[in-house]
């Protein structure tokens, strides 16, 4: 798959790992649909995990994306996402769900990446624009 020309293949793969790796850890008896999901950040080496973790009160359930953004929140304060991997079991191409969309906007410019995957590797890219071009937010 062709990425941006500022995102190394290795890279890219990387991170498919690591969201791979977290899908395993990723807890959801309800739905049986788990998400891996990884964050790399500009100017920062760490690319940063996180899986879904349901809950039966529905509303505590964290989706992967969410759940890697909180804790790059946590171990770096201020940031900016430099790309998005998500890892699901579907073939299709899966993409993050509204609230997701809302909270990466926070972190991200129009054109941040988000790639999407299976345990296959990355079956889809799309520039953060295209999945929400009218994001509650003040990008500049």
């Amino acid at each position: 798959m062709e990425t941006d020309q500022t995102i190394q293949p290795s890279d890219l793969d990387e991170a498919w790992k690591v969201a791979l790796a977290a899908r395993k850890n990723a807890y959801a008896p309800y739905s049986q649909f788990k998400v891996g999901a990884a964050l790399k950040l500009v100017n920062e080496d760490t690319i940063i995990p996180g899986c879904n973790v349901e809950n039966a009160s529905y509303g505590a359930t964290i989706c992967a994306e969410r759940s890697a953004i909180v804790s790059a929140c946590t171990q770096f304060g201020k940031l900016q996402i430099a790309y998005v991997v998500i890892v699901t079991g579907e073939s299709k191409p899966t993409v993050p769900c509204a609230l997701c969309l809302q909270v990466i906007a926070e972190f991200s410019t129009p054109d941040t990446l988000v790639f999407s995957g299976n345990e296959s590797g990355i079956t889809a890219k799309w520039h953060f624009k295209e999945l929400l071009p009218k994001p509650f937010t003040s990008f500049e």
